[in-house]
């Protein structure tokens, strides 16, 4: 089976998440009689609230081109505002190749361009979705020529400018080359996708190096490191160790679960190789930015800093007449204890505590 790690950039709104629920339901991802949310991929209750993305998500699909060839095609969601920039460029090392969203009515917008820019600094190769062509005000061909001027802008080389280009309804399940498409599938956007993006440069015969990317939390099996494994593979209950940015070793422990991404779903794996993109459990330290390997390794993989909060806060007791009346985190120790499960899977907070 055949690898493809790729990123969705859209400004909000763009319908990215949308366009991923049907390429679940098109790759037989979901059986046809499922009972699925609409935009599966926002599952926080603040996403799903506001219809926006937050937090990065990585999900994959299986893709068989009907000749006999299965693909697996991982896909990272990236948030849609500029406050979660530094989410966003630690996606772009775990990819191989980017799909950009771009509303057929509305055009590049700046959240566009901020992940954008990024992508092409990192020499990511784009391939362009111009979305929601069916709505009435859709100018699909001076969207194009936007999408281009504003490579230009940001400086692409001439392999990026050389992009694929698709149009597309992610609501109705079809896109084409053609404008004037009203009908179809998304098969055209799998083959683009296998055609255009590399596989993972991984070394599958190499010690095991993972650099983390993502932190989650799980009651059950506590810190949860997800990124791309760049050489070698890991079995459950190998002995692996953490070391930060500069080598030093943050923790020595055991990988005592590894999960990796089947639709929506993270299920359990014995194994797990270079190339792919997975979660570890069993370390209870270890953060984002930090290579996870075997012992004998002691060169961490480089990784992006982690961009310094951009705004300070000071949380204090409240005493205004309306103390305690709404809310229901109001004493100052439940404030405390939300903070710092916030920042056991949120690494842009920093919480120091006052005298």
């Amino acid at each position: 089976m055949s690898l493809r790690n790729i990123a969705i950039i859209a400004h909000v709104d763009h319908g990215k998440t949308t366009l991923v629920d049907q390429l679940f339901r098109q790759s037989g991802t979901f059986r046809d009689n499922q009972r699925v949310e609409e935009r599966a991929m926002d599952s926080n209750d603040l996403e799903k609230e506001r219809g926006i993305t937050i937090l990065a998500k990585c999900t994959s699909i299986e893709w068989d081109d009907q000749q006999g060839n299965l693909t697996r095609v991982n896909i990272v969601d990236t948030p849609g505002h500029a406050d979660f920039g530094g989410e966003v460029e630690r996606i772009l090392s775990m990819v191989d190749g980017v799909i950009l969203l771009v509303d057929a009515a509305e055009g590049a917008m700046p959240q566009t361009k901020f992940v954008t820019g990024k992508a092409l600094a990192l020499g990511l190769k784009p391939i362009v979705v111009v979305n929601k062509i069916d709505r009435p005000d859709g100018r699909p061909q001076e969207v194009l020529d936007e999408v281009f001027d504003l490579f230009v802008s940001l400086e692409a080389n001439d392999e990026q400018l050389d992009f694929p280009v698709l149009f597309a309804s992610g609501r109705n399940g079809y896109c084409g080359d053609n404008p004037e498409v009203r009908e179809g599938t998304l098969e055209p956007l799998f083959k683009k996708i296998v055609e255009h993006v590399p596989a993972p440069s991984a070394d599958p015969d190499g010690p095991f190096k993972f650099l983390v990317t993502l932190l989650d939390r799980d009651n059950f099996l506590g810190r949860i490191l997800t990124g791309l494994v760049f050489s070698g593979s890991v079995k459950t209950n190998q002995q692996i160790h953490a070391l930060d940015p500069d080598g030093n070793i943050v923790e020595t422990g055991r990988a005592s679960k590894i999960m990796a991404f089947r639709g929506l779903e993270r299920v359990p794996v014995d194994v797990a190789n270079a190339g792919d993109i997975i979660s570890i459990a069993g370390l209870t330290t270890a953060t984002v930015a930090n290579t996870i390997c075997e012992p004998t390794v002691t060169e961490p993989l480089h990784a992006q800093p982690i961009d310094p909060p951009t705004l300070s806060m000071r949380f204090a007791v409240n005493d205004s007449p309306f103390a305690g009346r709404e809310g229901t985190k109001v004493t100052s120790r439940m404030i405390r204890d939300r903070l710092m499960r916030e920042a056991e899977s949120n690494v842009a907070i920093k919480i120091t505590e006052s005298a």
